[in-house]
Protein backbone atom coordinates (compact mmCIF):
# COMPACT_ATOMS: atom_id res chain seq x y z
CA UNK A 1 0.00 0.00 0.00
CA UNK A 2 2.55 2.61 0.64
CA UNK A 3 4.51 1.57 -2.32
CA UNK A 4 0.94 2.46 -4.68
CA UNK A 5 0.90 5.84 -2.36
CA UNK A 6 5.17 6.56 -3.50
CA UNK A 7 3.70 6.20 -7.18
CA UNK A 8 0.81 9.10 -6.51
CA UNK A 9 1.48 12.22 -8.03
CA UNK A 10 -0.19 15.62 -7.65
CA UNK A 11 -0.66 18.57 -10.19
CA UNK A 12 -2.23 18.72 -13.48
CA UNK A 13 0.70 18.13 -15.59
CA UNK A 14 0.54 15.05 -13.77
CA UNK A 15 -2.72 14.20 -13.89
CA UNK A 16 -4.01 16.07 -17.36
CA UNK A 17 -5.49 13.13 -19.36
CA UNK A 18 -8.06 12.73 -16.01
CA UNK A 19 -8.48 16.04 -15.39
CA UNK A 20 -9.21 17.49 -18.62
CA UNK A 21 -12.00 14.03 -18.64
CA UNK A 22 -13.43 15.92 -15.73
CA UNK A 23 -12.97 19.77 -17.33
CA UNK A 24 -15.47 18.28 -20.10
CA UNK A 25 -17.35 16.33 -18.02
CA UNK A 26 -17.92 19.88 -15.92
CA UNK A 27 -18.92 21.41 -18.99
CA UNK A 28 -21.80 19.30 -19.76
CA UNK A 29 -22.68 19.69 -15.77
CA UNK A 30 -23.01 23.43 -16.58
CA UNK A 31 -24.65 23.36 -19.38
CA UNK A 32 -27.57 21.65 -17.93
CA UNK A 33 -28.53 24.58 -15.96
CA UNK A 34 -27.66 26.81 -18.60
CA UNK A 35 -30.65 24.90 -20.62
CA UNK A 36 -33.01 26.77 -18.40
CA UNK A 37 -31.13 30.35 -17.88
CA UNK A 38 -32.94 32.20 -20.75
CA UNK A 39 -36.41 30.96 -21.22
CA UNK A 40 -37.95 28.95 -18.24
CA UNK A 41 -39.14 32.50 -16.93
CA UNK A 42 -41.02 32.97 -20.09
CA UNK A 43 -42.39 30.15 -20.51
CA UNK A 44 -43.86 30.76 -16.64
CA UNK A 45 -45.03 33.44 -18.25
CA UNK A 46 -46.54 32.94 -21.80
CA UNK A 47 -47.15 29.27 -22.03
CA UNK A 48 -48.51 28.67 -18.12
CA UNK A 49 -49.73 32.65 -17.97
CA UNK A 50 -47.73 33.46 -14.66
CA UNK A 51 -48.03 36.76 -13.38
CA UNK A 52 -46.62 36.69 -9.40
CA UNK A 53 -42.88 37.05 -9.69
CA UNK A 54 -42.26 35.06 -6.04
CA UNK A 55 -44.27 32.30 -7.73
CA UNK A 56 -41.93 32.42 -11.31
CA UNK A 57 -39.26 32.34 -9.14
CA UNK A 58 -39.96 29.08 -7.20
CA UNK A 59 -38.32 27.11 -9.56
CA UNK A 60 -34.44 28.97 -8.89
CA UNK A 61 -36.09 28.20 -4.86
CA UNK A 62 -36.34 24.60 -5.27
CA UNK A 63 -33.29 24.30 -7.46
CA UNK A 64 -31.53 26.05 -4.53
CA UNK A 65 -32.73 24.31 -1.70
CA UNK A 66 -32.01 20.80 -3.23
CA UNK A 67 -28.86 21.47 -4.30
CA UNK A 68 -27.50 23.37 -1.42
CA UNK A 69 -28.38 19.99 0.99
CA UNK A 70 -26.85 17.11 -1.35
CA UNK A 71 -23.79 19.60 -2.20
CA UNK A 72 -23.31 19.01 2.07
CA UNK A 73 -23.75 15.20 1.59
CA UNK A 74 -21.91 15.53 -1.63
CA UNK A 75 -19.12 16.32 0.48
CA UNK A 76 -19.37 13.61 3.57
CA UNK A 77 -19.86 10.77 1.26
CA UNK A 78 -17.11 11.39 -1.37
CA UNK A 79 -14.86 11.63 2.17
CA UNK A 80 -16.77 8.21 3.07
CA UNK A 81 -17.41 6.23 -0.14
CA UNK A 82 -15.37 7.65 -2.61
CA UNK A 83 -16.05 10.55 -5.53
CA UNK A 84 -16.43 8.51 -8.43
CA UNK A 85 -19.37 6.67 -7.65
CA UNK A 86 -21.09 9.86 -5.83
CA UNK A 87 -20.57 11.33 -9.70
CA UNK A 88 -22.19 8.93 -11.66
CA UNK A 89 -25.37 9.04 -8.86
CA UNK A 90 -25.65 12.42 -9.77
CA UNK A 91 -25.95 12.11 -13.75
CA UNK A 92 -28.44 9.35 -13.40
CA UNK A 93 -30.80 11.50 -11.27
CA UNK A 94 -30.20 14.11 -14.09
CA UNK A 95 -31.65 11.30 -16.73
CA UNK A 96 -35.46 12.84 -16.59
CA UNK A 97 -34.85 16.02 -16.41
CA UNK A 98 -34.87 17.38 -20.41
CA UNK A 99 -37.81 15.09 -20.92
CA UNK A 100 -39.91 16.84 -17.77
CA UNK A 101 -39.31 20.02 -19.64
CA UNK A 102 -40.17 19.43 -22.91
CA UNK A 103 -42.99 17.92 -22.27
CA UNK A 104 -44.40 19.94 -18.52
CA UNK A 105 -48.15 20.22 -18.28
CA UNK A 106 -48.23 22.27 -15.27
CA UNK A 107 -45.36 24.78 -13.69
CA UNK A 108 -45.44 22.04 -10.95
CA UNK A 109 -44.12 19.93 -13.57
CA UNK A 110 -40.90 22.13 -13.67
CA UNK A 111 -40.64 22.97 -10.03
CA UNK A 112 -40.16 18.93 -9.72
CA UNK A 113 -37.61 19.00 -12.65
CA UNK A 114 -35.62 21.91 -11.25
CA UNK A 115 -35.74 19.34 -7.73
CA UNK A 116 -34.46 16.52 -9.88
CA UNK A 117 -31.70 19.11 -11.43
CA UNK A 118 -30.82 19.98 -7.95
CA UNK A 119 -29.75 17.24 -6.48
CA UNK A 120 -27.80 16.26 -9.79
CA UNK A 121 -25.74 19.33 -9.55
CA UNK A 122 -25.19 18.73 -5.92
CA UNK A 123 -23.91 15.65 -6.70
CA UNK A 124 -21.42 16.25 -9.78
CA UNK A 125 -20.57 19.64 -9.64
CA UNK A 126 -19.52 19.31 -6.53
CA UNK A 127 -17.74 16.25 -7.36
CA UNK A 128 -15.80 16.99 -10.03
CA UNK A 129 -14.18 19.66 -7.93
CA UNK A 130 -13.46 17.67 -5.53
CA UNK A 131 -11.55 15.39 -7.51
CA UNK A 132 -9.89 18.57 -9.70
CA UNK A 133 -8.54 19.75 -6.31
CA UNK A 134 -7.21 16.42 -5.24
CA UNK A 135 -5.75 16.00 -8.55
CA UNK A 136 -3.89 19.40 -8.57
CA UNK A 137 -2.59 19.29 -5.23
CA UNK A 138 -1.84 22.59 -3.10
CA UNK A 139 0.65 24.87 -5.48
CA UNK A 140 -2.06 24.85 -8.16
CA UNK A 141 -5.60 25.14 -6.61
CA UNK A 142 -6.48 28.26 -7.51
CA UNK A 143 -5.47 27.17 -11.24
CA UNK A 144 -7.66 24.45 -11.40
CA UNK A 145 -10.43 25.67 -9.69
CA UNK A 146 -10.59 28.51 -12.15
CA UNK A 147 -10.55 26.17 -15.04
CA UNK A 148 -12.83 23.57 -14.04
CA UNK A 149 -15.53 27.33 -12.96
CA UNK A 150 -14.15 28.71 -16.80
CA UNK A 151 -15.27 25.68 -18.70
CA UNK A 152 -18.51 25.13 -16.70
CA UNK A 153 -19.74 28.10 -16.76
CA UNK A 154 -18.71 28.89 -20.38
CA UNK A 155 -20.69 26.09 -21.22
CA UNK A 156 -23.92 27.66 -18.80
CA UNK A 157 -23.36 30.86 -21.11
CA UNK A 158 -23.36 29.03 -24.35
CA UNK A 159 -26.15 26.76 -23.81
CA UNK A 160 -28.09 30.23 -22.61
CA UNK A 161 -27.89 32.09 -25.76
CA UNK A 162 -28.00 28.47 -27.72
CA UNK A 163 -31.31 27.80 -25.93
CA UNK A 164 -32.94 31.44 -26.35
CA UNK A 165 -31.97 31.60 -30.22
CA UNK A 166 -34.43 28.09 -30.55
CA UNK A 167 -36.72 29.76 -28.62
CA UNK A 168 -37.09 32.59 -30.56
CA UNK A 169 -36.72 30.59 -34.10
CA UNK A 170 -38.86 27.13 -32.89
CA UNK A 171 -40.67 27.82 -30.08
CA UNK A 172 -40.62 27.79 -26.26
CA UNK A 173 -41.21 24.13 -25.94
CA UNK A 174 -39.82 21.23 -26.13
CA UNK A 175 -36.67 22.16 -28.79
CA UNK A 176 -34.94 24.00 -26.55
CA UNK A 177 -34.48 21.21 -24.06
CA UNK A 178 -33.37 18.90 -26.98
CA UNK A 179 -29.37 18.93 -26.41
CA UNK A 180 -30.28 17.88 -22.73
CA UNK A 181 -30.38 14.81 -23.75
CA UNK A 182 -27.15 14.80 -24.94
CA UNK A 183 -25.71 15.94 -22.20
CA UNK A 184 -26.69 14.09 -19.67
CA UNK A 185 -25.90 10.99 -21.70
CA UNK A 186 -22.49 11.97 -22.46
CA UNK A 187 -21.73 12.86 -19.00
CA UNK A 188 -22.78 9.78 -17.73
CA UNK A 189 -21.04 7.63 -20.06
CA UNK A 190 -17.54 9.52 -19.42
CA UNK A 191 -18.06 9.54 -16.00
CA UNK A 192 -18.78 5.50 -15.86
CA UNK A 193 -16.00 4.38 -18.83
CA UNK A 194 -13.10 6.82 -18.11
CA UNK A 195 -12.91 8.70 -14.89
CA UNK A 196 -11.03 6.68 -12.07
CA UNK A 197 -10.82 7.57 -8.10
CA UNK A 198 -9.25 10.60 -6.70
CA UNK A 199 -9.54 10.01 -3.11
CA UNK A 200 -6.12 8.14 -2.69
CA UNK A 201 -4.57 11.27 -4.04
CA UNK A 202 -6.49 13.41 -0.88
CA UNK A 203 -4.65 10.57 1.20
CA UNK A 204 -1.13 11.49 -0.90
CA UNK A 205 -1.07 14.89 -0.16
CA UNK A 206 -2.13 14.23 3.81
CA UNK A 207 0.80 11.73 3.68
CA UNK A 208 3.23 14.73 3.07
CA UNK A 209 2.60 16.74 6.24
CA UNK A 210 3.45 14.81 9.13
CA UNK A 211 1.88 17.56 11.50
CA UNK A 212 -1.57 17.41 9.41
CA UNK A 213 -1.51 13.27 9.38
CA UNK A 214 -1.03 13.68 13.27
CA UNK A 215 -3.85 15.71 13.44
CA UNK A 216 -7.20 14.21 14.69
CA UNK A 217 -9.99 14.72 11.64
CA UNK A 218 -13.12 16.86 13.40
CA UNK A 219 -16.39 15.84 13.76
CA UNK A 220 -19.13 16.25 11.57
CA UNK A 221 -20.43 18.83 13.52
CA UNK A 222 -17.63 20.70 14.13
CA UNK A 223 -16.96 20.30 10.39
CA UNK A 224 -19.98 22.48 10.06
CA UNK A 225 -20.02 24.85 12.60
CA UNK A 226 -16.25 25.79 11.96
CA UNK A 227 -17.24 26.38 8.33
CA UNK A 228 -20.55 28.08 9.06
CA UNK A 229 -19.68 30.96 12.13
CA UNK A 230 -16.81 29.97 14.23
CA UNK A 231 -13.43 29.77 11.97
CA UNK A 232 -13.27 33.30 10.56
CA UNK A 233 -11.84 32.22 7.29
CA UNK A 234 -14.09 29.26 6.49
CA UNK A 235 -16.91 31.24 7.76
CA UNK A 236 -16.08 34.48 5.60
CA UNK A 237 -16.00 32.29 2.50
CA UNK A 238 -19.61 30.88 3.16
CA UNK A 239 -20.81 34.15 3.86
CA UNK A 240 -19.69 35.20 0.76
CA UNK A 241 -20.85 32.37 -1.48
CA UNK A 242 -23.93 32.97 0.13
CA UNK A 243 -24.33 36.27 -1.19
CA UNK A 244 -22.83 35.34 -4.38
CA UNK A 245 -25.03 32.64 -5.31
CA UNK A 246 -27.55 35.11 -4.15
CA UNK A 247 -26.92 37.50 -7.05
CA UNK A 248 -26.44 34.24 -9.42
CA UNK A 249 -30.59 33.49 -8.64
CA UNK A 250 -31.78 37.33 -9.41
CA UNK A 251 -29.53 36.86 -12.32
CA UNK A 252 -31.23 33.89 -13.54
CA UNK A 253 -34.83 34.66 -12.32
CA UNK A 254 -35.15 38.20 -12.22
CA UNK A 255 -32.93 40.17 -15.11
CA UNK A 256 -35.12 37.89 -17.77
CA UNK A 257 -38.09 39.50 -16.30
CA UNK A 258 -36.64 42.69 -16.10
CA UNK A 259 -34.92 43.05 -19.82
CA UNK A 260 -38.64 41.34 -21.02
CA UNK A 261 -40.13 44.40 -18.98
CA UNK A 262 -38.41 46.75 -20.78
CA UNK A 263 -39.39 45.71 -24.11
CA UNK A 264 -35.97 43.39 -25.33
CA UNK A 265 -36.96 40.68 -27.34
CA UNK A 266 -35.84 36.78 -26.63
CA UNK A 267 -33.06 36.77 -28.91
CA UNK A 268 -31.60 40.09 -26.66
CA UNK A 269 -32.60 38.35 -23.69
CA UNK A 270 -30.43 35.34 -24.93
CA UNK A 271 -27.92 37.51 -25.11
CA UNK A 272 -27.96 39.18 -21.72
CA UNK A 273 -28.49 36.02 -20.18
CA UNK A 274 -25.37 34.71 -22.05
CA UNK A 275 -22.79 37.12 -21.40
CA UNK A 276 -22.56 37.19 -17.76
CA UNK A 277 -21.65 33.58 -17.28
CA UNK A 278 -19.03 33.85 -20.27
CA UNK A 279 -17.74 36.56 -18.99
CA UNK A 280 -17.67 34.98 -15.37
CA UNK A 281 -15.93 31.68 -17.30
CA UNK A 282 -13.43 33.10 -19.21
CA UNK A 283 -12.11 35.47 -16.68
CA UNK A 284 -11.38 32.49 -14.21
CA UNK A 285 -8.83 31.02 -16.39
CA UNK A 286 -7.39 34.00 -14.97
CA UNK A 287 -8.31 34.86 -11.54
CA UNK A 288 -7.86 31.49 -10.78
CA UNK A 289 -4.12 31.59 -11.77
CA UNK A 290 -3.95 34.92 -10.02
CA UNK A 291 -5.01 34.13 -6.40
CA UNK A 292 -2.38 32.02 -6.45
CA UNK A 293 0.13 34.71 -7.27
CA UNK A 294 -1.12 37.85 -5.12
CA UNK A 295 -3.76 35.65 -2.35
CA UNK A 296 -6.99 35.34 -2.03
CA UNK A 297 -8.45 37.89 0.11
CA UNK A 298 -8.59 41.57 -2.01
CA UNK A 299 -9.54 39.49 -5.11
CA UNK A 300 -12.77 38.30 -3.06
CA UNK A 301 -13.25 41.43 -1.26
CA UNK A 302 -12.87 43.46 -4.64
CA UNK A 303 -14.77 41.12 -6.75
CA UNK A 304 -17.87 41.21 -4.79
CA UNK A 305 -17.86 45.07 -5.63
CA UNK A 306 -17.55 45.03 -8.58
CA UNK A 307 -20.56 42.58 -8.54
CA UNK A 308 -22.55 45.51 -6.45
CA UNK A 309 -21.72 47.95 -9.38
CA UNK A 310 -22.72 45.60 -12.59
CA UNK A 311 -26.29 45.09 -10.25
CA UNK A 312 -26.79 48.98 -9.76
CA UNK A 313 -26.08 49.22 -13.63
CA UNK A 314 -28.61 46.75 -14.33
CA UNK A 315 -31.23 48.46 -11.84
CA UNK A 316 -30.55 52.07 -13.03
CA UNK A 317 -33.36 50.30 -16.27
CA UNK A 318 -31.42 52.67 -19.07
CA UNK A 319 -30.91 50.87 -22.15
CA UNK A 320 -29.58 47.44 -23.57
CA UNK A 321 -25.94 49.04 -23.68
CA UNK A 322 -26.23 49.65 -19.97
CA UNK A 323 -27.57 46.38 -19.09
CA UNK A 324 -24.81 44.24 -21.17
CA UNK A 325 -22.17 46.12 -19.31
CA UNK A 326 -23.71 45.60 -15.91
CA UNK A 327 -24.01 41.77 -17.22
CA UNK A 328 -19.63 42.04 -17.96
CA UNK A 329 -19.11 43.79 -14.66
CA UNK A 330 -21.02 40.67 -12.66
CA UNK A 331 -19.66 38.00 -14.34
CA UNK A 332 -15.81 39.69 -13.62
CA UNK A 333 -16.85 40.20 -9.76
CA UNK A 334 -17.96 36.82 -10.16
CA UNK A 335 -15.22 35.40 -11.35
CA UNK A 336 -12.97 36.80 -8.96
CA UNK A 337 -14.69 35.62 -6.11
CA UNK A 338 -16.00 32.04 -7.32
CA UNK A 339 -12.62 29.96 -7.72
CA UNK A 340 -10.90 31.92 -5.08
CA UNK A 341 -13.16 30.15 -2.50
CA UNK A 342 -12.78 27.27 -3.06
CA UNK A 343 -8.83 27.62 -3.12
CA UNK A 344 -9.27 29.68 0.25
CA UNK A 345 -11.21 26.16 1.88
CA UNK A 346 -8.50 24.10 0.54
CA UNK A 347 -5.53 26.85 1.50
CA UNK A 348 -6.76 25.58 5.43
CA UNK A 349 -8.44 22.41 5.89
CA UNK A 350 -6.46 19.24 6.11
CA UNK A 351 -7.36 16.96 3.27
CA UNK A 352 -8.63 13.87 5.16
CA UNK A 353 -11.57 16.07 5.49
CA UNK A 354 -11.65 18.69 2.94
CA UNK A 355 -14.59 17.39 1.07
CA UNK A 356 -16.77 17.69 3.80
CA UNK A 357 -15.82 21.10 4.39
CA UNK A 358 -16.64 22.15 0.86
CA UNK A 359 -19.63 20.39 1.54
CA UNK A 360 -20.60 22.57 4.02
CA UNK A 361 -19.83 25.36 2.18
CA UNK A 362 -21.65 24.62 -0.98
CA UNK A 363 -24.87 23.91 1.18
CA UNK A 364 -24.55 27.89 2.35
CA UNK A 365 -23.39 29.13 -1.10
CA UNK A 366 -25.96 27.55 -3.19
CA UNK A 367 -28.44 28.35 -0.17
CA UNK A 368 -27.88 31.62 -1.76
CA UNK A 369 -30.21 30.83 -4.87
CA UNK A 370 -32.99 30.28 -3.09
CA UNK A 371 -32.82 33.26 -0.87
CA UNK A 372 -32.04 35.47 -3.74
CA UNK A 373 -35.13 34.19 -5.66
CA UNK A 374 -37.57 34.87 -2.33
CA UNK A 375 -36.40 37.87 -1.52
CA UNK A 376 -35.84 39.41 -4.90
CA UNK A 377 -39.32 38.03 -5.88
CA UNK A 378 -41.24 39.45 -2.64
CA UNK A 379 -39.74 42.75 -2.78
CA UNK A 380 -40.43 42.91 -6.61
CA UNK A 381 -43.96 41.88 -5.71
CA UNK A 382 -44.21 44.56 -3.45
CA UNK A 383 -42.03 47.67 -4.65
CA UNK A 384 -40.91 46.60 -8.26
CA UNK A 385 -38.51 44.98 -9.90
CA UNK A 386 -36.04 48.17 -10.23
CA UNK A 387 -36.22 47.58 -5.98
CA UNK A 388 -35.72 43.94 -5.49
CA UNK A 389 -32.22 45.35 -7.60
CA UNK A 390 -30.94 47.85 -5.50
CA UNK A 391 -31.76 46.04 -2.55
CA UNK A 392 -29.90 42.96 -3.71
CA UNK A 393 -26.62 45.51 -4.92
CA UNK A 394 -26.64 46.75 -1.30
CA UNK A 395 -26.86 43.79 0.40
CA UNK A 396 -23.89 42.34 -2.18
CA UNK A 397 -21.56 45.45 -0.93
CA UNK A 398 -21.83 44.86 2.74
CA UNK A 399 -20.91 41.16 1.63
CA UNK A 400 -17.50 42.21 0.55
CA UNK A 401 -17.26 44.81 3.28
CA UNK A 402 -17.53 42.52 6.08
CA UNK A 403 -15.34 40.08 4.05
CA UNK A 404 -12.61 42.89 3.82
CA UNK A 405 -12.77 43.08 8.21
CA UNK A 406 -12.92 39.41 9.23
CA UNK A 407 -11.05 37.68 6.72
CA UNK A 408 -7.16 36.97 6.88
CA UNK A 409 -5.28 36.31 3.40
CA UNK A 410 -4.80 32.09 3.29
CA UNK A 411 -2.34 31.93 0.75
CA UNK A 412 0.26 31.57 3.05
CA UNK A 413 -0.95 28.82 4.91
CA UNK A 414 -1.07 26.86 1.60
CA UNK A 415 2.49 28.05 0.59
CA UNK A 416 3.98 27.36 4.58
CA UNK A 417 2.33 23.24 3.97
CA UNK A 418 3.95 23.48 0.48
CA UNK A 419 7.74 24.01 2.06
CA UNK A 420 7.35 21.61 4.57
Amino acid sequence: MSSQMNQIRTGILENWKQFSLLVLINAFVGAMVGMERAILPAIAEQEFRMVAHTAILAFIVVFGVSKALTNYFAGRFSDVYGRKIILVIGWLIATPVPFMLMWAPSWNWVLLSNFFLGVSQGLTWSTTVIMKVDLAGPKRRGLAMGINEFVGYLAVGITAFSTGWIAANYGLKPEPFYPGVIFIFAGLILSITCIHETQHHAKHETSLHPLHHRSIVPSQRAIFWNTTLHDRNLSSVSQVGFVNNMNDGVAWGLFPLAFAASGLGLIQIGWLAAIYPVVWGVCQLFTGALSDQIGRKWLIVIGMWIQALGIVLIASNLMFTAYLIGAVLLGIGTAMVYPTLLATIADIVNPAWRASAIGVYRLWRDLGYAAGALISGIVSDLFGLTSALWLIATITLLSGTIAAFRMEETLRFAQTHTSQ
